[in-house]
């Protein structure tokens, strides 16, 4: 080819060149407000038709329900454990997800069942209602559909809850774990069903609100203070040591429930921070000689215990948020994909502290002297 003709080619190679690294840089810079608008319903909540409602008679209705849900069987454990899911659902055409999802299904029971319901199953039975969940992409912006969305949610919850206590209960003690979303949901749980029905009340062994800020100066039960004390709130949120600025913004995006049932921001308010370590409420320093054990359950069948990897991290409350150490082990390095990182990680860093912690609040319940009614007085 003459000398002439290889100019051009070269230079046609070069511009196609720079523009795929001008257009992989661009996708790079704004590739995650590109995934927010794939994932945004682009609908105005209220003129959202919702999926349609589950039926909690029915056992589709439950991701999680033991082999015989009306009668404990022998080996079951002394308590029920009433899980809230955190969100698997990504987004797209709904604000809420539908109950039958297949991806989000698989993403609960792949990664969240096996690392934040799988502590509880040495506790007891385990009960895991599906619901309308909001989409991941709700929590990703403080727009008011997105909150109207989340708030739609603790509807199925709440239905959810008080077929579990008609149909499941029978009187046994009860462990509320929730994540995430789930955990915000359960602290209007906890405020309104728990707290207005004295017998639930005295039966409510303890509540885990995982990754889950709630406000300190008004918690709707009492913050454990003590290892093993029972009827308690267990709260927190955590950031990775050294991101002060991480959690800065995690704050300042976190919701809590109004007094008109409304979802508004903490603003200045105080989050409650409970050490998973120490088991309990307190600034004190948790060193990771102390910790009982980390896990990684992704991909494990539901019920096998993980191996557990002890003194992985040290953990610490600061201005209501938990920050937590880099783990030793590669195992507990945070992986997955875009939406995979925006949710809770799927491992869990204090699978075994919450296992020993829950059995022992547990037990204390079940040791405590029931309450005496106060007797009434005789007419004269």
């Amino acid at each position: 080819m003459p000398e002439g003709r290889r100019h051009p080619i070269r230079w046609l190679a070069l511009l196609i060149l720079s523009l795929a690294l001008v257009l992989g840089l661009a996708t790079g810079v704004f590739f995650d407000d590109l995934m927010k608008t794939a994932l945004d319903p682009k609908t105005p909540f209220q003129t959202y038709k919702p999926p349609p409602a589950p039926d909690y008679a029915r056992q589709d209705a439950w991701a999680l329900l033991p082999a015989h849900p009306a009668a404990p069987a022998p080996g079951d454990g002394a308590a029920d454990i009433f899980f809230i899911s955190p969100t698997t659902f990504d987004g797209g055409r709904h604000w809420n997800g539908p109950i039958n999802d297949a991806k989000a299904e698989r993403v609960f029971k792949r990664v969240m069942a096996p690392n934040y319901a799988g502590p509880f199953l040495q506790v007891g039975r385990v009960f895991a209602p599906r619901y309308r969940q909001a989409s991941l992409y709700s929590l990703l912006t403080l727009r008011e559909d997105a909150r109207a969305a989340r708030a739609f949610a603790y509807g199925d919850v709440e239905r959810a809850f008080r077929t579990y206590l008609a149909r499941f209960n029978h009187g046994r003690p009860i462990v509320i774990v929730a994540v995430e979303q789930g955990g915000v949901l359960a602290e209007r749980l906890l405020a309104e069903a728990v707290t207005a029905d004295p017998a639930v009340r005295e039966r409510l062994a303890v509540a885990y609100l995982i990754e889950t800020a709630a406000p300190a100066d008004d918690p709707p039960i009492p913050p454990c203070r003590r290892r093993g004390e029972p009827g308690c709130l267990a709260a927190w949120i955590s950031v990775p040591e050294g991101q002060a600025q991480r959690a800065s913004t995690l704050i300042d995006r976190t919701l809590v429930w109004g007094p008109d049932g409304e979802l508004v921001n903490l603003d200045d308010r105080p989050a409650l921070c409970f050490n998973p370590i120490l088991g309990r409420v307190t600034d004190d320093p948790a060193p990771a000689r102390l910790a009982l054990g980390a896990a990684n359950a992704t991909g494990l069948e539901w019920g096998a215990r993980p191996g557990f990897l002890a003194r992985q991290v040290s953990a610490r409350c600061q201005r209501g948020v938990l920050y937590v150490s880099r783990p030793k082990s590669a195992s507990l390095e945070r992986q997955g994909d875009w939406a995979d990182r925006r949710r809770v990680p799927g491992l869990n860093l204090f699978y075994a502290d919450l296992e020993a912690d829950a059995l022992a609040r547990v037990a204390a319940l079940a040791a405590r002297p029931p309450a005496v009614s106060e007797a009434p007085q005789a007419t004269p």
